[in-house]
């Protein structure tokens, strides 16, 4: 799919509504940005986009000019979509598919990539006692059906994907780089977590590629590098619930951080006047209910991704606890009840 450019140079501040779905990018200003001793080169701002991961991706940049712009681009799309090709459970021919697909046999040799992510999974699987599990694979299948049909899922087919659930059965060997899910039928879902390592990954090969004051969004989840020109960091206004929703809208400067927000913003059934959230429980397999969401900021996109997820499950009383146990995190809990909206945030917000 082409990629769209934009050269934008209007003195204005760059500005994400970031929530579940979609961010809208403002704009900045032309800057200088010494690059040797004694120089400096007048860099501008671009700005590109492109459908990757099942969403909108784009990329933010300041570069001399728009070749070198388009190429360092290019490289962060390619880079998101080679992670597309791994850490994909919407795609059959994905590396992590194919591991699904031998679930039951023995350990399989995995990429450094799909390693790395399981890794970090599994261990706040671990600190959050299962309230973040990649193996939730087979009861979101059965909620996003349900999302696209309108009717909630069948109680015994959601008994049967419950089965199936646990993070204690996934087997890794980081010596071996080796991954064995025990149990045959066994799906993983990286979620609530693959689109921030990916939108890191691409925020990487933007400062390797020498466009170190860069921003990288992918969905929901946001990762800023170094600050634009001239500026103490990237501003980032957060609306949890979406930019329609009741919630006022906080304002953050950031920067070398990643933003996530988990909630019902985008993706939700309602039946029977009740709002079921596309944020599901995997000890129960209930969808939770009602208007809320959840945004975490925290020293990468991929720690920000997992750690909304978790708290969006755990609720606000366990989530921020979890959120001031983690170092440099941070985060905002709003919730719509009859009573009114109700903020909560963690001690570091």
């Amino acid at each position: 799919m082409g990629t769209v450019m934009r050269n934008l140079a209007v003195p204005i501040f760059v500005v994400l509504f970031v929530h579940g779905g979609t961010s809208h990018v403002g704009t900045s200003h032309v800057g200088t940005w010494p690059v040797a001793r004694g120089t400096s080169h007048v860099l501008a701002r671009f700005e590109f986009e492109r459908a990757l991961m099942g969403t909108a991706a784009r990329v933010v940049l300041y570069a001399p000019d728009a070749e070198t712009a388009r190429k360092l681009a290019d490289g962060a799309f390619a880079r998101m979509a080679e992670l597309d090709a791994r850490l994909s459970d919407y795609r059959d021919d994905s590396e992590l598919m194919e591991l699904c697909d031998r679930a039951g046999g023995p350990a399989v040799r995995v990429s450094g990539d799909l390693l790395r992510v399981l890794v970090a999974a599994q261990r706040l699987a671990a600190r959050t006692d299962g309230a973040f599990d990649v193996t939730i694979g087979p009861v979101s299948r059965l909620w996003r059906r349900a999302r696209a049909v309108g009717e909630l899922p069948e109680s015994p087919e959601l008994e049967a994907a419950q089965r199936l659930v646990g993070y204690r059965n996934i087997q890794i060997s980081v010596e071996q780089r080796t991954v064995r899910l025990t149990r045959k039928g066994m799906q993983l879902d990286l979620g609530g977590i693959g689109k921030g390592y990916a939108a890191d990954e691409a925020l990487a090969a933007l400062r390797d590629g020498g466009a170190p004051a860069a921003l990288v969004t992918l969905g929901g989840d946001v990762a800023v590098g170094d600050p634009p020109p001239g500026k103490a960091g990237w501003q980032i206004a957060i609306a949890p619930l979406g930019p329609s929703g009741p919630a006022g809208v906080a304002s953050k400067v950031l920067r070398n951080a990643g933003v996530s927000t988990s909630g019902d913003a985008e993706q939700f059934l309602e039946r029977d006047g009740v709002r079921h959230s596309h944020v599901v429980d995997p000890s129960s397999g209930a969808a939770r209910t009602g208007r809320s969401g959840v945004t975490v900021i925290a020293s990468t996109a991929m720690t920000s991704d997992a750690l909304s997820t978790a708290a969006g499950v755990m609720g606000a009383g366990r989530g921020l606890r979890l959120i001031d146990d983690t170092p440099g995190a941070s985060a905002l809990f709003v919730e719509l009840t009859p009573t009114g909206l109700h903020e909560r945030q963690s001690k570091r917000w």
